[in-house]
């Protein structure tokens, strides 16, 4: 095993769980339509009932993706966590006002009301996809960083990289790209929350309202994520040069690399035709309740194209704006040869835990959430 082949590994395994974490914001989706889903205080708490069994798992994911960047490539957690901070803490933020909103709103002595913390459940259903999104678009469109890796002499400051300006990386929000990217994902985590509901909760009614609201979130997504594919694919991207390190602007790099790495468009297709398949269907039958499965599949392997298409192929993942040299690739901000080979053996454990995590999921599943459950039990 080469020190590059570790390191493409290691962007594999950190897009993969990038791609799961996208999917399974359909927790975050499904939250900012409790309302619009349940007209009904029951109806209300089916929907939470179903989310709140399953929110440990993105919230987990998001932490293993954060962790896993840390081992790997700690420049990069350095860099974007720590200049970045504003718009990782809002994130951060969020999730803790899902996580308070679920343990909370029935509790005895609740001042502030079941209908106050759902609430809260809406503005992260919004606030993360977004700015998730937003976060995962600054890998095409670059962030306002420096990188001097020579401050590791100054002995009263050794700090590596620093952010360019003030705002800590709210200003990626006045970029257009970006903001529409965001956009385009939140759409998407509804798209997914309105299928997921729809499998697991057993009520006509909000099957019957999941069917319209579908489409008021699936015709936007697919619209913005169109429109910014095609930015993508004629945009001038961040390459560099693997013998010097340089790194340069090139024409349509990003539409090169699907060309020259013809199997990631191969699998960026077959994910697109999985969601439009998944979300059509559910559309035109009545009786379709599992497009929440092929979407699921079709957006994991669409954004885990993406990712390698970030990073893969003389890519930088991590463009700088400020000041072009201090872009990251994968072979500039990875760990040591050692580090990656160490964790590369420790990575052999992660099909055990994915099939833990199969098994939790359809152990929770058996059974649909209907309304004589939530007469027997009410867990959130």
């Amino acid at each position: 095993m080469s020190y590059l082949f570790l390191q493409q590994y290691w962007w594999f395994l950190v897009s993969l769980l990038g791609a799961l974490l996208v999917f399974l914001m359909f927790v975050q989706g499904a939250n900012t339509m409790i309302f619009s889903l349940g007209r009904t205080e029951e109806e209300r708490r089916m929907i939470v009932n179903s989310t709140g069994r399953k929110w440990e798992l993105t919230f987990t994911t998001l932490v293993t993706f954060g962790g896993a960047f840390f081992a790997s490539f700690p420049l990069f957690y350095s860099t974007s966590f720590g200049g970045a901070y504003w718009l990782w803490m809002i994130i951060l933020f969020s999730f803790v006002l899902q996580a308070v909103s679920y343990e909370f709103q029935n509790k005895l002595g609740n001042l502030l009301g079941r209908r106050t913390f759902q609430t809260f459940l809406i503005i992260n259903g919004l606030l993360g996809p977004i700015l998730l999104g937003g976060a995962v678009a600054t890998f095409f469109e670059g962030s306002n960083f420096v990188v001097d890796k020579m401050n590791l002499a100054d002995s009263l400051q050794p700090v590596i990289s620093r952010w360019a300006n003030g705002s800590h990386g709210l200003d990626a929000l006045l970029n257009f790209w970006v903001v529409a990217f965001g956009i385009a994902v939140c759409f998407l985590a509804r798209t997914l929350g309105v299928l997921y509901i729809m499998n697991n909760v057993n009520d006509e009614n909000i099957r019957s309202r999941g069917s319209v609201q579908l489409i008021g979130a699936a015709v936007p997504f697919v619209v913005l994520f169109v429109v910014y594919l095609i930015h993508l694919l004629l945009k001038d991207g961040f390459a560099y040069n693997p013998q010097t390190g340089e790194i340069m602007m090139v024409p349509h790099k990003y539409l090169d690399n699907f060309i020259e790495m013809w199997y990631l468009a191969v699998l960026l297709l077959v994910g697109v035709a999985l969601v439009l398949y998944g979300v059509v269907r559910t559309m035109v039958s009545k009786t379709y309740i599992k497009g929440i499965w092929p979407v699921g599949i079709g957006v994991v392997i669409t954004v885990l194209a993406l990712l390698l298409c970030a990073g893969l192929n003389n890519t930088a993942y991590y463009p700088s704006t400020a000041d072009l040299q201090s872009s990251l690739t994968i072979e500039n901000s990875s760990s040591s040869e050692f580090t990656l080979r160490t964790m590369f053996y420790v990575s052999f454990l992660v099909p055990f835990v994915l099939a833990y995590i199969a098994y939790a999921w359809y152990s929770l599943d058996k059974k649909k959430i209907d309304k004589e459950e939530m007469k027997e039990e009410d867990i959130y």
